[in-house]
């Protein structure tokens, strides 16, 4: 997680929101790391875990990463949460909670759905005060 937590104050110091993600594969190797990029790359679906997954799948040659892990520092919104599962990654680990947008404990709830195909292993609260307070000092900064 230290890694992802890095990844996401880069992104925070590039103006993005600050939340990034790492992946390990099954050999405990980091082969894919970023964080948002949405403002940068004028794309909505640049998400950290999204362009981690990618550049991931490109490392291993494969649309599918069994084995891999990712730590990501925010709980996956609905979109990360099934490009998660399409990638069938094993487990997840993710810091902070997102009762606004989360899509894996929060609202949505994408992998409990009959139509998900996949679903991780699913670790939270890791380092869960350190993701909240860059998001939090990331959004109060803007709100002057």
């Amino acid at each position: 997680m230290h890694d992802a937590l890095s990844e996401a104050r880069a992104a925070g110091a590039r103006g993005e929101v600050p939340v990034g993600a790492v992946i390990v594969d099954p050999s405990g190797t980091v082969v894919a790391a970023a964080g948002n990029r949405t403002r940068e790359l004028n794309d909505p679906t640049a998400h950290a875990e999204v362009l981690a997954i990618r550049a991931a799948c490109a490392a291993a040659g494969s649309e599918r990463l069994v084995g891999h892990a990712l730590y990501v520092t925010l709980e996956p919104c609905a979109m990360c949460a099934a490009a998660i599962a399409a990638a069938r990654v094993d487990r997840l680990y993710y810091g902070a909670s997102d009762p606004k947008s989360g899509g894996v404990t929060q609202g949505a709830r994408v992998f409990s759905h009959a139509q998900c195909h996949h679903a991780p292993e699913i670790f939270d609260g890791i380092a869960a005060t350190e993701a909240e307070t860059l998001l939090k000092d990331f959004f109060a900064e803007r709100r002057f």
